[in-house]
């Protein structure tokens, strides 16, 4: 055992020694006396020979066996101290790597971009592409690189360990199934399969489809022939500044009333179904923030090009091609560049596999609502509100909450970002990172939707900084909570048909406290079973206090209301009116 102790310290311990200390010389910090001081410290001679207890300072025994529970004991001592060393080793070789690869990614993605396939790119000279290479230094140097990189989950879906989690939510849906068919035998005496609330959510689908290419349509002409006649009449025109607060007018006015009003009034006017207002509401808000990044990175370029003075190169070649900005809208990414990193090819069976998912996950949410939240809120909806029933009604509702948390996270954020990145060869597949193993919420928003999260810090947080020379830190972050909490409120309120801000509520004032609370110091077990415990209760609020509003809303229609009653829950006061449709 002391052979195989030493052995393991030479194997180990070196490499981790050599991994840091050229990681510390890239860095210049002392993080390699930080790593060698946070190593488990080993067992010397002394300790091992110590193991044995009082009777081990050469003490001979005449009864053997005796002698042989000593050896035996000494050995079981032996064998737990190695495990606890070879467990220390591993977490401390597994942080410390891991660290280093992102470290070394980011330095390498910062110093020599990954080559790109100029599949879209035009014949340049020399002269412009120096020019283009140092104008885009200066407007996207110091934003978001992308890089060549795989989703976490389909790596860590390679471990047989991590496999089997996915196997056991397989199987809770064939449970829900069976259940489902079982109660449906029992109660209607033959087999029911009727999936009558999937076809309700879904209503309209082929209005849906038409207002989805109407809005694709016009986000792809107007911001593109916006920029496009304003960068290249910009450097001829001697009122540059008119021109900009013009045409950045019309942009203005084209994102509040043609992409911001007239999907909602047809949403509204036409009372899509929540599942076909949600397909509406996001397209909307995706192809705004996609909108606003195309301009935002290309207008810096144009005005650098018009600063310099002594330059005599077009403009141009800093006019993204159509081709650009069509591969951009339809890419998993809201932050705008001309180029990405690309696969070589396309594997159509990740694709179908992806989208087969998505669709067991529609399926998995589906029996989730018909088995777990359905009959408890019909119930629910027919008793007096008061603190008991709220109690027990967030409660029971946890666990559909977290389901609908995990199917929400695995079917847009991982089936369907990989499966379009998949169609596109869009090669940079961060599109999350390991929010799970968080133990602050401030790293849980930074990781839980990285897409998201990009556009809310470069365009929101980033520019803030800059207009207000970076003095005001606390307002851009309060800027950002904002920002965030009003538009997911929004989209719920749309997509339900009341406003009910419960989620607002939480985001500012629970989202807020917590991020100050639970920050990114707090490290152990402990804070991330915090984290856990919060996010499950707060998953039970919201499915709670929502599906009580649903009903109400429907169980106790008000005559005339005024505008104070429609901005009042009508949860609040439904279960004291008679209403006949509580009684069927």
């Amino acid at each position: 055992m002391k052979i195989e102790s030493n052995r393991l310290t030479r194997g180990f311990l070196p490499y981790i020694f050599k991994t840091r200390l050229s990681d510390g010389m890239e860095s210049g910090d002392d993080s390699v006396l930080r790593s060698r001081s946070a190593l488990p410290k080993m067992p010397t001679i002394s300790d091992l020979d110590g193991m044995g207890g009082e009777g081990s300072n050469g003490e001979i025994h005449s009864n053997g066996k005796m002698e042989v529970e000593r050896l035996i004991s000494k050995k079981l001592q032996l064998k737990r101290k190695a495990e606890h060393l070879k467990s220390d080793l591993m977490r401390q070789f597994d942080s410390q790597v891991l660290e280093f690869m992102d470290s070394l990614i980011e330095e390498s993605a910062s110093l020599e971009p990954a080559p790109v396939p100029a599949v879209f790119s035009p014949p340049l000279s020399d002269k412009e592409r120096s020019k283009l290479r140092h104008l885009q230094g200066s407007s996207q140097g110091q934003g978001k690189q992308f890089v060549v990189r795989r989703s976490l989950l389909d790596e860590l879906f390679e471990v047989n360990h991590i496999r089997t989690i996915y196997h056991m939510f397989i199987a809770l849906l064939i449970l829900f199934i069976l259940s489902t068919l079982v109660v449906d035998f029992i109660d209607e005496g033959r087999l029911v399969l009727d999936f009558d609330l999937l076809v309700y959510v879904f209503g309209q689908f082929p209005l849906v489809v038409i207002t989805w290419i109407c809005m694709f349509l016009s986000v792809l002409v107007v911001p593109y022939s916006l920029f496009h006649t304003w960068a290249s009449h910009y450097h001829e025109s001697s009122h540059g500044t008119l021109w900009s607060l013009l045409l950045g007018s019309l942009f203005l006015l084209y994102q509040g009333l043609g992409l911001g009003f007239l999907p909602t009034f047809v949403v509204v006017k036409n009372s899509f179904p929540p599942a076909s207002c949600f397909i509406i509401i996001l397209e909307q808000v995706r192809l705004m923030m996609k909108a606003h990044s195309y301009i935002r990175e290309n207008v810096p370029k144009v005005l650098a090009l018009a600063k310099d003075k002594s330059s005599s190169s077009p403009v141009s070649p800093l006019i993204p091609q159509l081709s650009h900005y069509i591969y951009f809208l339809f890419a998993p990414t809201l932050i705008y560049r001309d180029k990405y990193p690309r696969n070589p090819i396309i594997r159509w069976s990740y694709v179908a596999s992806k989208l087969l998912q998505v669709l067991g996950c529609l399926f998995y949410a589906y029996y989730v609502f018909v088995r777990l939240c359905i009959p408890q809120f019909r119930s629910i909806s027919q008793q007096l509100f008061d603190l008991r029933a709220m109690v027990l009604c967030v409660f029971n509702s946890i666990l559909p909450g977290v389901l609908v948390l995990f199917l929400a996270f695995f079917a847009f954020l991982h089936c369907w970002l990989n499966a379009f990145a998949e169609m596109l060869r869009f090669a940079d597949r961060m599109f999350y990172k390991d929010w799970w193993n968080s133990t602050s919420f401030a790293n849980y928003y930074r990781t839980w939707n990285v897409v998201v999260h990009d556009w809310l810090y470069y365009y929101v947080y980033c520019d803030f900084l800059w207009m207000s020379k970076k003095r005001f830190r606390a307002a851009g972050m309060l800027l950002v909570f904002t920002m965030s909490a009003v538009v997911h409120e929004y989209i719920l309120a749309i997509c339900f048909g009341f406003f009910y801000p419960v989620l607002f509520c939480l985001f500012m004032c629970f989202g807020m406290m917590f991020n100050f609370i639970l920050h990114d110091r707090r490290k152990g077990p402990i804070w991330n079973v915090i984290m856990w415990t919060a996010l499950f209760l707060g998953q039970g609020v919201i499915i709670c206090l929502y599906s009580q509003e649903w009903y109400a809303q429907r169980y106790c229609p008000l005559q005339e209301p005024s505008f104070l009653e429609l901005l009042k829950p009508r949860s609040w006061s439904c279960h004291l009116q008679t209403n006949p449709a509580v009684d069927s």
